[in-house]
């Protein structure tokens, strides 16, 4: 889970519109610094096939919000991209 300022965070930096909180670049950007944060519980604990399971979903999710968002527009899709530094 991501403390409540680091989400607050992310929002704010992400947001499309002043009232928005829940749009497809501020998931994708929540779900990013989430996989990133399981990517180094794994450093540590290797056999935590538990979590792995939830990593693979929300890896799943993002990939799917990611197509959904480069086929309605594809200049914040690009600009989302390189932000987060994905796809490289």
């Amino acid at each position: 889970m991501l403390a409540k300022d680091v989400k607050q965070k992310l929002i704010k930096e992400y947001k499309v519109n002043p009232n928005d909180t829940g749009s497809v670049s501020v998931q994708v950007a929540i779900l990013t610094e989430r996989i990133n944060g399981l990517i180094n519980h794994f450093d540590t604990h290797k056999k935590d096939n538990h979590s792995r399971r939830g990593l693979i979903n929300m890896v799943n999710k993002r990939k799917k919000l990611i197509n959904y968002l480069k086929d309605k527009d594809s200049k914040q899709y690009s600009e989302l991209v390189s932000r987060l530094g994905l796809r490289k």
